[in-house]
């Protein structure tokens, strides 16, 4: 896929993660839509919730494991939106709660699992790959996405 920037952060460690999450925050202005990629326990939900922390969001965040979307709100009144798509069947799930609308509120929406979902992730996105290289530390990678060009099956 064409992407504008590539970026990799190596040797993450929770104390380091402030500097992941502030550089998603720098580029969140010309990409709403952010697709969280790595296993189960590879951090996702911790980077979103400093991502939402460095945004503004003060009251509780947690992973929309069991309501698939959580909404949250910053102190300046925008809404985020967090999902987690690990417990859906079926793609329809997420076209059943409005996934489109959503993604095309304008408001930043954090993705956790889109690869159950990929005919519906619009054109222009951003890319956090997390991969875990040992107990206390991860390799993490953004790839800005602009939809130029793109061949999407």
């Amino acid at each position: 896929m064409i992407t504008q920037e590539h970026e990799v952060f190596t040797e993450v460690t929770l104390a380091s993660l402030e500097k992941v999450a502030q550089e998603i925050v720098r580029k969140i202005i010309n990409y709403r839509v952010w697709l969280f990629q790595g296993e189960m326990g590879s951090g996702k939900t911790t980077l979103i919730k400093m991502v939402c922390k460095i945004l503004g969001v003060t009251g509780p965040m947690s992973s929309p494991s069991f309501s698939i979307v959580n909404e949250y709100e910053n102190d300046s009144g925008e809404r985020i939106y967090h999902f987690d798509f690990y417990r859906i069947e079926r793609e329809i799930e997420a076209k059943e709660i409005g996934i489109e609308e959503y993604f095309y509120s304008g408001h930043p929406c954090f993705v956790e699992w889109p690869e159950k979902i990929p005919s519906l992730i619009p054109l222009q996105y951003a890319e956090v790959n997390i991969q875990v290289e040992s107990n206390t530390k991860r390799k993490i990678a953004i790839a800005l996405h602009d939809g130029k060009k793109e061949n999407r099956f």
